[in-house]
């Protein structure tokens, strides 16, 4: 499709097939939804995992087999901008924000099956994230990749319509299990192939064309490293981790790599948030300094990581609509029976603290900044940074309240 503009920016769906080796049979159908400057100078990506939209329904494949008779595909009907459009965050700097789908099994009936536990959703959004950097917003990728210079359909000068990002310089964010599944994307290309291939999730995508199959890219490893996404920075809203045994081994080596990687990273919980901060395997974070958590697996003697907590945060309140599937989460809250005012909801006040976080955590960047740039400073100036001054308060953006921890600050860093 012809992307659409509105004002100054434009938004894109793009579709595609990855195969994560291809020296292996495994390919995952994504729809990637991109909102980037018209003028095609984006200063950075933020790419989004969404919590609970990570796939389809019981009836997904024979609606797919009735779509391609009808020219229709179920993957369009999920749009995940439309709960977490925080679009207005990435204005101000000129960034570009995007969101992938994939055909990974969940439903409603059965909302638990892909919960967190899943590194191949990070591997995804990392996947994304290189080919947005690489081919721009564009359904024809294989028209633009060098793989192909010898076929009739190459046409490079495609790029300089589709292109849109200034650098690769990409903040990794998500919600829920799109928290946990955006700790995987943040360790970077080398660190995924290595994790992958210990655990038996080989990572080094190939792209496939949805129509013109004999279409596609070259390895991942064999682009330059400008075309690949750069970790600057994550975010992760309520993070939810899972481990079922074969299928899920969850995100503890990825956090341990991020224990020790010099990226600013935080994380933002709820007080009233049961999933985070109960079924979470392990919690997000705990009041107990010696339970075992995903915060404490971020710790080490250099750690940038950081966490907040939200007076009344729900596990939804982040969204900017209300999804059943999502309210499912909130049922069940640790504030019902000791707090007197109700937790946030989608769409309130809590949103617009969130959209108010990722406005000021792209702040952090220098804007000119070229590829494999970042934040310019170190642990401290990431500690004393406007970002920090502005997060470590009671009441951020005027409106909602955060939770002090024991030492009196808003804001609590994982370094042992």
């Amino acid at each position: 499709m012809q992307p659409i503009r509105i004002n100054n920016y434009c938004f894109n769906h793009i579709h595609t097939w990855i195969q994560y080796d291809k020296r292996f049979p495994q390919f995952i159908e994504v729809v990637i939804e991109v909102f980037y400057p018209e003028n095609r100078q984006a200063e950075g990506l933020v790419m989004f995992n969404h919590g609970f939209l990570i796939g389809n329904d019981l009836l997904y494949y024979p609606k797919k087999i009735i779509g391609g008779l009808l020219n229709d595909n179920p993957l369009f009907g999920i749009n995940p901008s439309r709960y977490y459009n925080y679009t207005s965050a990435i204005v101000e700097h000129n960034w570009a924000m995007a969101f992938v789908t994939a055909s990974h099994m969940q439903s409603v009936a059965m909302p638990w099956i892909d919960f967190g536990g899943n590194p191949r959703v990070g591997q995804d959004a990392y996947a994304a994230a290189s080919y947005l950097i690489k081919y721009g917003a564009t359904d024809e990728f294989y028209k633009i990749d060098e793989h192909n210079r010898n076929r009739s359909f190459y046409n490079r000068e495609l790029i300089l319509q589709t292109g849109f990002m200034k650098n690769n310089n990409v903040i990794f964010a998500g919600h829920s299990v799109g928290g946990a599944h955006a700790q995987v994307a943040s360790v970077g290309f080398e660190k995924l192939q290595e994790i992958g291939k210990d655990t038996s999730r080989s990572f080094d995508p190939v792209l496939f064309d949805r129509e013109f199959v004999p279409a596609l890219s070259s390895a991942m490893s064999s682009w330059s490293a400008e075309e690949r996404a750069n970790p600057v920075g994550y975010l992760q809203l309520s993070p939810v981790d899972m481990k079922v045994p074969l299928l899920a081994p969850g995100m503890e080596r990825y956090r341990d790599v991020l224990s020790e990687s010099p990226i600013p990273g935080i994380m933002i919980i709820g007080e009233c948030d049961n999933a985070c901060l109960n079924m979470s395997q392990p919690p997000a974070w705990s009041s107990d300094a010696a339970k075992k958590t995903e915060f404490t697996q971020l710790s080490s003697p250099t750690s940038w990581s950081a966490v907040a907590s939200v007076e009344y945060g729900s596990h939804c309140g982040y969204l900017t609509e209300k999804s059943p599937l999502c309210s499912v989460a909130d049922i069940k809250n640790p504030c019902k029976s000791n707090k007197e005012k109700e937790p946030y909801k989608a769409g309130g006040d809590e949103t617009l603290f969130t959209t108010e976080l990722i406005k000021n955590f792209i702040n952090l960047y220098p804007e000119n900044d070229g590829f494999n740039g970042g934040f310019k400073g170190d642990f401290d100036q990431w500690r004393g940074s406007n970002f920090m001054k502005w997060l470590n308060r009671k009441s951020p953006d005027g409106v909602i309240n955060l939770v002090p921890f024991s030492d009196g600050e808003y804001v609590s860093f994982a370094r042992d």
